[in-house]
């Protein structure tokens, strides 16, 4: 969403962190690990600058749905493994206000959510658009069915639409600094009348949400964490914390198309996306775990990563890395807040 980009302050801290640790912090990740841990692909269509939703295709492998957040037209873009734009569809009759997700159900359907709020939960409503997953990728305009949706407790912001893999009913996660809820829709959404979401449960700070392909996980990502619950009876349960990339504006998430592993995308030019491999404890419930391999050798305990050898692939959980740069940059905001505070105290 455009209004909650960073402060003029922290993005020049941002800056400050990334002159400090290199590249690593804004430019493309590592090259993939042997778990497959890494860059997916890098959506390289100069009209997509803010990609604020993700879905993983089921009829087309490899293909993942995405678009724009706000100042684009009613568009839909379908994105390849090496990051091509394959087909642009364009929703028929539809002017969208600020369109933060995408989510796919089980009846074949693309759900888009036109959720976001720049006033900061003001709108009486909002909306979702559903077409059906097109049969062949080419640019094309579809018919689609709207549907109004409304909060039991008033207007709220939100990026995160889910729709449920097995049930098909649709999800919510608000946003909100001090965390936002969980809404669950009716059973079935209703084109002609009002759709009323009521919250079920607590969410953490949420830019996207996902349902694994089972619907026994769900993933609530914000902009430098992500949380995975276990999901039953229609309901979150547990949460554990996962690592993350540290990505420019961290917007969406999904699961992989055979749910072993998560995919996060960002906002901007040549964004990358990021696949983040599930441990074995983590995948959902009708995923086998992957047969071990038999361990490497481990290094003598005296050697040292900087002795001149060769370095190993990066880490399956990219998170240890990631979490020093966020630490780092973190810290840096906080050094810049504090500087301007203390200027304006002796000023």
């Amino acid at each position: 969403m455009r209004t909650t980009r960073l402060p003029a302050a922290l993005l020049a801290a941002a800056c400050a962190t990334a002159a400090a640790c290199g590249t690593a912090v804004l430019g493309a990740p590592p090259a993939r690990a042997a778990d497959g841990a890494g860059e997916a692909f890098t959506i390289n269509d100069p009209r997509i600058t803010e990609s604020s939703g993700l879905a993983a295709s089921r009829r087309h492998p490899g293909v993942h749905w995405t678009h724009n957040d706000s100042d684009d037209g009613p568009y839909v873009y379908a994105v390849d493994s090496r990051g091509r734009t394959v087909a642009t569809v364009t929703l028929r009759g539809v002017e969208p206000r600020d369109v933060e997700a995408v989510s796919l159900g089980p009846d074949g359907r693309l759900y888009v959510g036109d959720i976001g709020d720049n006033l900061g939960g003001k709108w009486p409503e909002v909306w979702i658009y559903a077409f059906a997953e097109p049969a062949e990728l080419h640019d094309q305009t579809v018919q689609v069915t709207r549907y109004k949706v409304r909060y039991e407790d008033g207007p709220r912001d939100a990026e995160a639409l889910m729709v449920h893999p097995v049930t098909g009913r649709a999800y919510i996660a608000s946003k909100k600094q001090g965390g936002g809820g969980l809404y669950q829709g009716p059973e079935q959404l209703s084109a002609t009348g009002v759709n009323t979401f009521r919250r079920i449960a607590d969410a953490p700070w949420t830019t996207d949400g996902a349902f694994s392909p089972d619907g026994t996980r769900l993933v609530l990502r914000g902009y430098f964490s992500a949380t995975l619950y276990r999901w039953k009876d229609g309901a979150p349960s547990g949460g554990e914390s996962l690592s993350t990339p540290f990505q420019r504006q961290g917007e969406s998430v999904t699961f992989s198309a055979d749910g072993r592993a998560l995919l996060y995308g960002t906002e901007g030019k040549d964004s990358p996306v990021w696949r983040s491999p599930l441990d074995d404890d983590q995948l959902p419930d009708t995923v086998e775990p992957q047969p071990s391999a038999t361990p490497a050798p481990s290094a003598p305990a005296s050697a040292s990563p900087s002795g001149g050898g060769e370095a190993g692939p990066p880490s399956s959980s990219a998170g240890t890395g990631d979490q020093v740069l966020g630490v780092a940059f973190l810290l840096a905001v906080a050094g810049a807040v504090f500087g301007l505070r203390r200027r304006k105290r002796e000023g």
